[in-house]
This record gives structure tokens, C-alpha cells and sequence, in this order.
């Protein structure tokens, strides 16, 4: 019976990444697919636990610190917001850069979907993506939102890039599994970058790390791999 159906559901080139992971072997390629999309799944678990304790976590840090009322997602001179200008080299000449425009108009966005003047705090944190949760451990953010506020969502001493290195590769990998992607190639580790996210877990909220780590099953999906 001809398997050509595969091709034409995945595209030949998308199932062709697999079929040379099994040397040839499409039946074996076709069980390594469904292993990928597995570990996805599992990966995906553990990391929407990570992403909702994150946000909170911040949320938590900046509130208790903000100065004003209105909340700090809402408040015209929330960090979120608020431009913040970066000098750059373009072939030879200096020009400015708000490296808070995209963060400016993901907010904004946020707060468009939940209804302008209706929005509420929860609704527009709860709108935020992941990928504009990062940004804020990023060294461009890091006098307007980690010394004074976000250093404090994490035990004293926390180093700031190290924080920033474990969630950009949280990031990466949520991108790639999003999008449907091999996990088993030779510039990706998900299980030491699942490592690193548990570890920052543990940093933000150790009562969630220790409940990921009893309902997880990205180790036991791994190690099932073809």
C-alpha cells in the first residue's frame, strides 16, 4: 500500500527531514514524527505551567514596587511603554532606536482586544505572549526594569543575563515546537533546555517547580524516542 498520503499531508520536504534521520525508513520516519510531536506536547505542558508562573512573578515584582494607582500595564509611564532609546552602528552611522517599540505596541494591542477603557489588569496580562515576557530580562531593559523592579521575582544575587539566557531558550524552543519543528537536531538540546527552565522555575516559584516536576513527562516521552 503506497504512503504517498504522508507526503501529501506533511509535505515531502517536511517528512524528508525525518526519513533521513531513518536512514531511508519511512515507516521508522513516520513513528519518529509522531515522537516529535509528542515530546512537543509533553515540552508544551511544563512550559505553559512556566510561562504563567513567569508573568505572575513579574507582575507580583513590578506592582509591589510601582508608585502609582493605575496599574503598571495600564500607566502611561509604565517600562512596558515607555520609549527607551539605544544608540546603534549602521554601516558607519550612529542612529537611535527605540528598543521598546515593539513591547509599546504589543501592550497596546493587549489592551485593544480587551476593550480599550474595559481592560483590566488580569485580562491584558493574560492577553501578553510569552515572547514579550522575555524581553524584560533582555540587557536593554535592564535599568528601566530589572535593577528596579524585576531583580526582585528572584532570590538576591540572581544574575540578570544568566536569567536572560535560560528564558530566551525557553522562548526558542516554545517557537519551534509552535511551528511544528524537528527537536532532535544538532543545535537543540530540549531536554537541557527544559534543565534551564526548570531551574528558573525553581528560582520564581519553587512550590511550582516541585508540581511540574511530579506531573511532567517530558523525560519519560524522551526517552521513547525511535
Amino acid at each position: 500500500m503506497s504512503d504517498l498520503w504522508i507526503d501529501a499531508w506533511l509535505g515531502a520536504a517536511r517528512f524528508q527531514r525525518y526519513v533521513d534521520e531513518c536512514s531511508g525508513d519511512r515507516t521508522r520516519a513516520l513513528a519518529l514524527y509522531e515522537w516529535n510531536v509528542a515530546l512537543g506536547q509533553s515540552m508544551m505542558h511544563d512550559i505553559a505551567h512556566f510561562e504563567v508562573a513567569l508573568r505572575n512573578a513579574y507582575d507580583a515584582a513590578i506592582s509591589a514596587s510601582w508608585p502609582y494607582r493605575t496599574h503598571w500595564l495600564l500607566h502611561p509611564d509604565s517600562p512596558a511603554v515607555m520609549p527607551i532609546w539605544r544608540t546603534r552602528d549602521v554601516k558607519g552611522i550612529k542612529r537611535g532606536s527605540d528598543v521598546n517599540f515593539l513591547n509599546r505596541k504589543n501592550v497596546d494591542d493587549a489592551i485593544k482586544r480587551c476593550g480599550f477603557g474595559k481592560a483590566t489588569p488580569g485580562k491584558v496580562l493574560a492577553e501578553l505572549t510569552f515572547g514579550f515576557w522575555r524581553q524584560f530580562t533582555t540587557k536593554s531593559m535592564e535599568k528601566t526594569v530589572w535593577v528596579p523592579y524585576l531583580h526582585k521575582a528572584f532570590p538576591r544575587g540572581t544574575s540578570r543575563s544568566a536569567v536572560d539566557i535560560d528564558i530566551a531558550a525557553v522562548n526558542s524552543l516554545r517557537n519551534r515546537i509552535a511551528h511544528h519543528e524537528p527537536l532532535f537536531t544538532p543545535t537543540l538540546d530540549p531536554i537541557a533546555v527544559h534543565r534551564q527552565m526548570m531551574h528558573c522555575l525553581l528560582l520564581i516559584a519553587p512550590d511550582v517547580h516541585a508540581h511540574v516536576s511530579q506531573t511532567s513527562r517530558v523525560h519519560v516521552v524522551f526517552a521513547a524516542k525511535p
